[in-house]
């Protein structure tokens, strides 16, 4: 973890805004960083305080038009009842301030930057879409996260363009101490998920011939078989040469996953019994090591570059990638960020601790069926009413915290999705408040007694390393 010099005037001004569980235990650079104490990791404030990150996703003034394409329900309400951003960012902090979340999570309005409240500011997460800007440039107007593409981050433009983004996005804010840190992308297909079955390896071989990803692709193939008689044995191809691999118009998977749903350190055992699946099992995990090296390398060095004082948190992971890639975000994030949305977070957050990093949720949620909504597509648990969803809140957040790496959670999201889907078609019921902007007053009342004892419960989590009961 970087040391940062002392700024003790933005010391003197923050010095009040954050709750803690006891007065100042770390070090007061200035900004926000991650520490080890007692065994358990935690994020320190600015002025030294400890901190546990109680976030909300998309806190949006006209957040999901219809289909993408209009109205925003909650917008033209917003519109009329308060009259404009300024007035309902004020009033939308107030809330959150109450229910005493302490952060904006991802893709909430950039307006909320200078929002105060007797003072008090909450700190934000803003999210580049490094990785997915590259890949609107680079294929056409595609969607890294909606179709599953993966940015050629063996290609020199993929840097020049992660650089210039964060440079733009990130440099603005480099010395703003109420950013808590910086996202780069969000549920990247680091395997085979519900988008494609392939694995990345596969995906890089099917770029275009000069593609600098397909050439790294081809090179690794090349020093993991002696010949190509050998590739083709476990391929199940029949090459006459590499040179023929190498011009190939397309290169099928071998070995399609039985199930669509990404989990890599599962599919990594499976079919063990067949020793060709697993030495392609292998040479996949070999090139994935090399793809998540360049991406979080380049990505948490572009966010540094332009904020030095501020974290990288990475890529949030959808589900669990294989082994090499949450090595690499380890080593390259100053937290590791994925989203869970289980009933129960516990094995997933332990499958992360293994890597020794602090752990952020970047998104969470439930969905209750007397909201009315159609709930027919989106990630979630489903429960009967608000108060079992208040309920599934207050146990998600105690199992966190007893977990000594665990810094951070963020809600999904600020407000419920409209009827009518929006934009991929989602219909569900995430919001703090409805359409109407109405609180769940059932939910939130839960909600806010768990967010106040969030630094207590950590506070009290097993230490690192202990075996007591």
């Amino acid at each position: 973890m970087r040391h940062l010099p002392f700024f003790p005037l933005i010391v003197l001004l923050i010095a009040s805004l954050f709750p803690c569980v006891e007065p100042v235990h770390g070090e007061a650079t200035g900004y926000f960083h991650a520490e080890k104490q007692e065994g358990r990791w935690w994020l320190i404030t600015p002025d030294g305080k400890r901190f546990i990150s109680k976030g909300v996703c998309a806190v949006v003034f006209a957040p999901d038009k219809i289909r993408g394409t209009g109205p925003s329900h909650y917008g033209e309400l917003a519109q009329s009842k308060y009259g404009g951003i300024p007035q309902w960012a004020k009033a939308f902090t107030t809330r959150l301030l109450g229910w005493n979340f302490n952060t904006y999570g991802a893709w909430s309005q950039k307006e909320f930057a200078d929002v105060s409240i007797d003072g008090q500011r909450l700190a934000r997460t803003p999210i580049l879409n490094l990785a997915s800007e590259y890949v609107a440039r680079s294929h056409a107007g595609a969607n890294a996260w909606l179709h599953g593409v993966f940015p050629d981050v063996f290609d020199p433009q993929f840097e020049s363009t992660v650089r210039k983004i964060a440079q733009d996005a990130c440099a603005p804010y480099a010395n703003d101490p109420m950013i808590l840190g910086w996202f780069t992308d969000n549920e990247l297909r680091w395997g085979p998920d519900w988008r494609t079955p392939d694995e990345l390896l596969v995906s890089f071989l099917n770029l275009p011939a000069n593609a600098p990803g397909r050439q790294a692709a081809l090179a690794l193939l090349k020093q993991r078989y002696a010949s190509i008689k050998d590739f083709n044995t476990v391929w199940k191809t029949a090459f006459p040469s590499f040179d023929e691999l190498a011009t190939a118009k397309e290169i099928k998977n071998p070995y399609p996953p039985k199930t669509g749903k990404q989990n890599q350190s599962v599919a990594a055992t499976s079919g063990d019994n067949d020793k060709n699946r697993v030495r392609y099992k292998a040479d996949c995990d070999a090139f994935l090591s090399q793809v998540a090296e360049n991406y979080f390398r380049i990505t948490a060095q572009a966010v540094h570059a332009a904020a030095p004082h501020h974290m990288a948190f990475g890529s949030r992971f959808a589900v669990i990638p294989a082994q090499p890639v949450i090595d690499a975000a380890a080593r390259w994030s100053d937290v590791v960020s994925f989203n869970c949305y289980e009933s129960d977070p516990r094995h997933t957050v332990s499958t992360y601790s293994v890597f020794g990093k602090p752990l952020l949720i970047g998104e969470f949620a439930f969905r209750s069926i007397d909201s009315g909504l159609p709930n027919t597509k989106g990630a979630g648990p489903m429960v009967k009413t608000q108060k079992e969803r208040g309920a599934a809140y207050d146990n998600y957040i105690r199992a966190l915290m007893e977990n000594p790496y665990v810094v951070g959670y963020h809600w999904f999201k600020g407000v419920d999705e409209p009827r009518e889907g929006r934009f991929d078609g989602e219909d569900s019921n995430y919001g703090l408040v409805t359409i109407q902007d109405e609180p769940y007053t059932d939910f939130v009342e839960s909600v806010t007694k768990a967010n106040a004892q969030a630094e207590a419960w950590h506070a009290t989590a097993k230490p690192l390393g202990s075996t007591a009961p």
